[in-house]
């Protein structure tokens, strides 16, 4: 029903629910920073953030405004599908033959006034480091999204698991939040029902205007850096100021 009503019922509805499952497994998030909606000059956003787990999924979607461009096999996957579909998420094939319309239909929805959420490790890792950064992955902040030819704003996200059973996590139990290489999902999440005290930390970067780099390689290293550095400082459970504008 949500899906055929006009409005953004359904973007409202997928964004509670994500929040919602945020508590039921009982997983505090907390939010360091702003996330930047809209630019001044009425640019969309798009949030670059590392990616460790399918839990990532539950705790931007319940924080951001915005849609995921996911692989396509989430699809397919039961009730968390749906709700991305209630979501609007945009699902990346990742084959030759795809390519041209999933880069219009990104296209289409941000310059239809959505953010989007990017994830361009392009897997997930064990959430002990950040992977490099793919920069065909960050060919949609080249998209045009305003009639002057304007690109959307890029604002780098960093995302840390660091607490369970209300102490702070390390190497040894930060793996417990990591969904990665073979790993199904109905046991990983059952090892995490588990536990309680958990806790994950999102810190929202200042924002970069992809104008500003001469390439896509050079925009790519950027984000990297920046979230690459906030992880590190997140996992090292030191204090963290909300970054300047």
């Amino acid at each position: 029903v949500l899906l055929l009503l006009p409005g953004r019922a359904n973007q409202g509805f997928a964004r509670i629910y994500w929040a919602m499952m945020c508590r039921l497994i009982g997983l505090r998030v907390r939010l360091i920073g702003q996330p930047l909606q809209r630019h001044v000059d009425g640019r969309p956003v798009v949030y670059v953030s590392n990616h460790s787990s399918w839990l990532d999924i539950l705790v931007l979607g319940g924080q951001l405004d915005a849609r995921f461009i996911a692989k396509g096999e989430v699809a397919g996957w039961p009730l968390v599908g749906t709700i991305a579909r209630l979501g609007r998420t945009v699902y990346v094939r990742r084959t030759r033959t795809s390519t041209g319309r999933e880069r219009d239909e990104m296209r289409a929805r941000l310059a239809g006034g959505d953010n989007l959420i990017l994830f361009p490790e392009g897997t997930t890792s064990d959430g002990s480091r950040v992977l490099p950064f793919r920069s065909a992955f960050l060919s949609i902040a080249e998209l045009p999204t305003t009639p002057a030819g304007l690109p959307p704003i890029v604002q780098p996200v960093s995302v840390v698991y660091d607490r369970l059973g209300n102490l702070p996590t390390g190497r040894a139990s930060r793996p417990l939040f990591a969904w990665y290489g073979d790993m199904d999902i109905g046991s990983h999440f059952w090892r995490l029902a588990q536990h309680r005290g958990l806790r994950v930390t999102v810190l929202l970067h200042a924002p970069l205007d992809p104008t500003s780099f001469p390439n896509r390689k050079a925009l790519a290293q950027a984000t990297w850096k920046a979230v690459a550095d906030g992880a590190a400082t997140l996992r090292q459970n030191r204090p963290v100021a909300p970054p300047a504008d």
